[in-house]
């Protein structure tokens, strides 16, 4: 009986933690990441288990191995969630409350590119059709055409 609720729970934990592969919840641990990997962070603001167009997103994009490859080599990933049915750690859900707040978020998904400092490199990014090969390149041209801008601005001077 041991054995079988042990495997109960490992099997119930693996399943969980591959859910949120690669997405951090804790935000000051995701900019350090993001500052010793020297990477954007793509942050999603998100509903997981009630918002239509997030879980779409997830299924279409997020969940595909073109968007897993591309992200474990480019980005930092952040995930704020809202759900509604399950429960977040206090600290988890007063850290996401007061990144809602800060980011002036008014629907989900809402979705950022951001430095490793926490700021916007980018307008809502939300969902785009076209499957996770078209989404990833499009965060690369945001990248490229981020830093490119610097490198126009010393050419100016």
């Amino acid at each position: 009986m041991k054995t079988i609720v042990r495997s109960a729970v490992v099997l119930l934990l693996s399943s969980t933690l591959a859910l949120a592969e690669g997405w951090m919840t804790d935000w000051e641990a995701a900019k350090a990441k993001a500052k010793a990997e020297n990477k954007p962070i793509l942050i999603n603001f998100t509903g997981t288990d009630w918002c239509g167009w997030c879980i779409k997103i997830e299924k279409e994009i997020f969940s595909q191995k073109a968007f897993k490859d591309y992200a474990e080599k480019n980005l930092i990933l952040m995930e704020v969630d809202f759900p509604k049915k399950k429960e977040l750690a206090p600290e988890i859900k007063k850290q996401n409350k007061a990144l809602d707040k800060e980011f002036g978020i008014e629907g989900y998904p809402t979705i950022y590119l951001l430095d490793a400092e926490g700021k916007k490199m980018s307008e809502d990014i939300g969902y785009r059709e076209g499957g996770s090969e078209a989404y990833t390149k499009h965060l690369q041209e945001l990248i490229d055409k981020k830093k490119a801008a610097p490198a126009k601005a010393e050419e100016k001077k």
